[in-house]
């Protein structure tokens, strides 16, 4: 990255751009929704790497009901004997939807292989199987966009101790993040192995240099938006109408409810 590239974007000009990227992805939900397209974001990269924290800014103003984050546990045993795309299709989106991949089918690709999660086989069948997979979707008429978060070993570091150190981000640490800093020339090696077999035209892979966690979430919403050929869709028209007059309805004494105590009046 050019020290340019690495400046850290100042707040206030983040939360301003942030806005105005999030009011266009509301006016992409309503084009989504109005033309019936079907729309897949995957995002994928490191532990610590931002997926999460831009996944999160992308959902925060949409419609959830037609917009939803696809984050999948690990597979239960009978997931295990399906087809490996299997489990993943059913939450493909209909028509005026709009699904986020928090990590997706390439976790056979990253910490399956690398762990040792999955035969050699299975691996080498995926590499072969994922971009016919992907090619299906969007000759199907899915939008398919690919977000690979690249993050420094020192960065992925410093977070990994914050949230270490953070009770409120402590979830977010576990046994297999602190495993991934031992291998990581692992992950980068089966980084690279991914993109030559699945880096494809119809569903082109795009890197997100992540150590600056602002200047990643805007370049990732630009990015998708300047993607996607939505047009503004004219709402319709709503007026708030005139209350009606009371008819005489009186509110119960609040002593025959219990009330939520105003921990707030003690701050």
């Amino acid at each position: 990255m050019t020290d340019t590239a690495a400046a850290r974007v100042p707040r206030k000009v983040y939360e301003q751009e942030l806005l105005r990227l999030q009011t266009e992805l509301v006016r992409l939900q309503e084009w989504v929704r109005a033309e019936g397209v079907r729309l897949v974001v995957v995002f994928e990269g490191r532990d610590a790497a931002g997926k999460g924290g831009t996944i999160k800014r992308v959902a925060e103003h949409l419609n959830p009901r037609g917009a939803r984050i696809a984050a999948l546990p690990k597979p239960t045993e009978r997931e295990r004997t399906q087809w490996y795309f299997q489990r993943y299709v059913q939450h493909l989106p209909a028509a005026g939807e709009i699904v986020l991949f928090d990590r997706s089918w390439y976790n056979r690709a990253g910490v399956e292989h690398v762990m040792g999660f999955c035969t050699k086989e299975e691996y080498q069948l995926f590499l072969r199987q994922c971009p016919l997979f992907e090619r299906m979707l969007v000759e199907d008429g899915i939008l398919l966009r690919k977000y690979w978060f690249s993050v420094s070993d020192a960065v992925q570091q410093e977070r990994f101790q914050r949230r270490l150190e953070d009770p409120r981000r402590r979830w977010k640490l576990s046994p297999m993040d602190l495993e991934s800093i031992t291998r990581w020339e692992a992950y980068s090696r089966a980084k690279d192995e991914m993109m030559v077999h699945t880096d494809i035209a119809e569903a082109p892979w795009f890197v997100v240099e992540s150590d600056d966690k602002r200047r990643a979430r805007l370049n990732t919403i630009a990015h998708l938006l300047s993607s996607v050929p939505y047009t503004e869709v004219t709402p319709p028209v709503l007026e708030l109408p005139e209350r009606p007059p009371s008819t005489g309805y009186r509110r119960p004494p609040r002593e025959l409810q219990t009330y939520v105590p105003d921990h707030a009046a003690s701050l």
